[in-house]
């Protein structure tokens, strides 16, 4: 794909009557604890609360860093999605250029940068990476990856934490190493980076996000203009 594929808590504890209370530096030590514990749960939440999307309508800032030529690209845009298997991208700039997955294809045409031809990708070879801009961070994560935590921020005025994210095996990895950023209260990604590994560095922003809402059937829908040479992979 080329680089304009989008592809982009802590507690109070209070103590039961006629329980010792807590020193100081005891207390600071339990809650440190519940703290940490807190943000290790927040990945096993995202995982589950992405486990019951079955559509998702967002708006989106992407920006694409080039190592080689140090150029940086930004584009915006929105998003439709279905699971499985269906997603429609749509760019402010350029307007022209769209991405979509049909359930059986993915067609990525980009007349700005490709004009005449769109390039088709089959499913069922490997395309869901593109189809699912969540999946591919929160299917079986401790599993499949070294989990850190990178502390906490704040993404579109939301606080969230971040999770740097390490394949354990190169073979069939879509990177080489992803910082995700979650949201503190409803456990959704907000914000990622990936590099790539052609070594473009890719973050995309959610600057809006809507899980199990209603999607636009014709969006996920491609007809290739007349006279575009269809590219198949």
């Amino acid at each position: 794909m080329t680089a304009r594929t989008v592809a982009r808590s802590a507690f109070v504890l209070t103590l039961a009557a006629g329980l010792p209370a807590l020193t100081a530096p005891a207390a600071a030590s339990a809650q440190a604890a519940r703290t940490v514990s807190a943000r290790a749960d927040l990945l096993d939440r995202a995982v589950s609360a992405w486990a019951k999307v079955k559509t998702a309508r967002a708006t989106f800032e992407q920006s694409i860093v080039n190592p080689l030529t140090g150029n940086t690209m930004k584009t915006s845009g929105e998003y439709q999605q279905q699971r499985p298997g269906k997603l429609s991208v749509r760019f402010a700039d350029p307007a022209s250029d769209r991405i979509v997955a049909d359930g059986r294809y993915v067609w990525l045409y980009l007349p700005s940068t490709a004009p005449g031809q769109v390039i088709r990708t089959d499913l069922a070879g490997g395309g869901t990476g593109t189809v699912d801009l969540s999946a591919q961070f929160l299917t079986a994560p401790r599993t499949r990856y070294t989990v850190t935590e990178t502390g906490a921020s704040t993404v579109s005025g939301r606080p969230t934490h971040g999770y740097l994210l390490v394949p354990k095996t190169r073979a069939g990895a879509p990177f080489t190493k992803a910082e995700v950023q979650i949201d503190d209260a409803d456990a959704t990604i907000r914000q990622f980076t990936v590099i790539e590994n052609s070594g473009l560095e890719r973050t995309v922003r959610l600057t809006a996000f809507r899980t199990n809402v209603p999607v636009q059937s014709s969006a996920f829908v491609f007809t290739p203009p007349a006279g575009t040479r269809i590219v198949a992979h």
